[in-house]
């Protein structure tokens, strides 16, 4: 593994870490009032285009980091409509 690549892991690992705490908060919590589903959405969609980038051009940070990301993104919207008012 390169320098490069390397960067890329630790970025990706970092920035898909950062929803974790989310996920937890809205299980939790029981809720997800807070929670923008327009935002999710477009979220999960670009991060689903970065995922398909990073397997067109066989990227493994690229495709670890985005289809995990992709998983909690999904999952936030999952749980946004569980726990609807």
């Amino acid at each position: 593994m390169n320098t490069t690549e390397l960067v890329g892991l630790v970025a990706g690992t970092l920035t898909t870490l950062a929803f974790v705490p989310q996920v937890l908060k809205i299980w939790a919590s029981k809720h997800a009032h807070d929670i923008s589903l327009a935002t999710f959405a477009l979220f999960s969609t670009g991060v689903g285009l970065w995922l398909i980038y990073g397997l067109r051009i066989g990227s493994w940070p690229i495709i670890l980091a985005n289809g995990i990301t992709l998983a909690l993104a999904l999952l936030i919207l999952i749980l946004k409509w569980h726990f609807r008012d």
